[in-house]
């Protein structure tokens, strides 16, 4: 009844005291609750501004990439490999004979009587090309056998006073002495056939020089003579004549090129107005260089044929062995002042400088012998617009190079 009173006694409006000690009392446990709930709102709200801040900052991001890869530059590139190329060398020359013969006159010289071959006939060793009037000759030749009549006489007549004179020498009537005279007047005069036939000999030798004839067989190239001409040792070369009608051509070359040849390696040889090639072999390389021109020479052997014409211009496709290496087309080659080089795109589709060193230039491009793999992708084109650290957008060409520019 008491507790009853007491309760009654509490009027509204009046807070209760709380002993701190009762922590599960019905005020303590909605305050906790409370607690909770405010925690776990601000949880929420903060969950709810990171989705806010990414979902706007992403598309930024992503704009800012695409804004970077829009404005990239749109390369081909090239993955060119690893091809085995037949080396070539190209040269050019002219044509000539590969033993070429001077001929001019050996005697003293004269009207020309008859010229009997002309350029472009093949002639033999020992062949008269042209006379030489000889008609003085022919009647110092008529004299001499002459003399030659009257010494035999005179050395018969002094063989019969030795006879008689031998005989006479038993009977006392000649002295020694006198047989010895006699014998020596025999002598000489056998002695003045022999001297007389000598110089006939030499008259008919200078004669027959007087013929212009072909030192050895081969093809006739010019002649410089014409009948009725006066020539003499001075007259300098009347026939040029190619031994056995052989050809060559005279390749010249840089001394870096010569060095990659050898005596026996074959070669095209094109003479200029036609498109026939001519197969040939190097039978010959110069053992010195120009010291102005720092060329050599290479000589090419080459059979005969009309369509060669010695003095003419020819080029020469010389092979030089082959090699295994990339080849690229020559759009994908830049030089400077610090030599041939190209564009690598790298990690990150980044522009990269690569030094390279060039070879051979075929049909199909040009052949890289130093500074490349073949994996990498080069750059095929526009590469003078580049710069080492740019980004681009590479798109992959076919895989085959392209062929260099006419004329280059």
């Amino acid at each position: 009844m008491n507790d009853m009173n007491y309760e009654s006694t509490i009027r509204p409006g009046l807070q209760p005291a709380i002993d701190p000690a009762l922590g599960d009392g019905v005020f303590g446990s909605q305050g906790g609750g409370r607690g909770r709930m405010v925690i776990v709102a601000v949880l929420i709200a903060l969950a709810l501004g990171l989705g806010w801040y990414l979902m706007h900052r992403a598309p930024a991001v992503t704009d800012a990439a695409t804004a970077r890869s829009a404005q990239a530059q749109s390369v081909s590139v090239i993955t060119p490999g690893l091809t085995s190329v037949t080396g070539s060398i190209t040269a050019s020359g002219t044509i000539a004979a590969r033993r070429e013969m001077p001929v001019g006159i050996a005697g003293e010289g004269g009207r020309v009587v008859s010229v009997l071959v002309d350029a472009g006939d093949w002639v033999r060793a020992g062949q008269v090309l042209a006379v030489v009037d000889r008609s003085v000759q022919a009647q110092q030749i008529a004299g001499q056998a002459a003399n030659i009549e009257v010494q035999r006489a005179n050395a018969r007549i002094a063989q019969a006073n030795l006879d008689r004179a031998m005989k006479l020498v038993e009977r006392g009537f000649i002295s020694k002495a006198d047989v010895e005279r006699l014998t020596a007047t025999r002598d000489s005069a056998a002695a003045q056939v022999r001297v007389a036939s000598a110089e006939l000999e030499q008259l008919r030798a200078s004669s027959a020089r007087l013929s212009i004839v072909a030192p050895a067989a081969g093809l006739v190239l010019t002649r410089g003579v014409e009948p009725g001409q006066i020539v003499s040792p001075g007259s300098g070369v009347l026939f040029r004549i190619a031994k056995d009608g052989q050809f060559e051509m005279q390749a010249r070359l840089a001394e870096n090129d010569l060095a990659r040849l050898a005596v026996g390696q074959s070669a095209e040889v094109t003479p200029v107005g036609t498109i026939k090639p001519f197969i040939g072999q190097i039978w010959q390389l110069s053992p010195t260089i120009d010291a102005q021109t720092r060329e050599g020479v290479a000589r090419i052997a080459l059979a005969y044929d009309t369509a060669l014409r010695p003095g003419g211009f020819a080029s020469a496709q010389i092979r030089s062995g082959s090699v295994t290496a990339p080849m690229l087309p020559e759009s994908a080659i830049l030089s400077d002042q610090k030599g041939p080089f190209v564009y690598v795109v790298g990690h990150g589709n980044k522009v990269e400088r690569r030094t390279v060193k060039t070879g051979d230039v075929t049909a199909q491009g040009i052949v890289v012998v130093e500074g490349l793999a073949g994996t990498e992708r080069i750059v095929m084109r526009a590469g003078g617009f580049l710069n080492p650290g740019d980004v681009v957008r590479p798109v992959a060409a076919s895989a085959a190079p392209a062929a260099p520019r006419p004329g280059a």
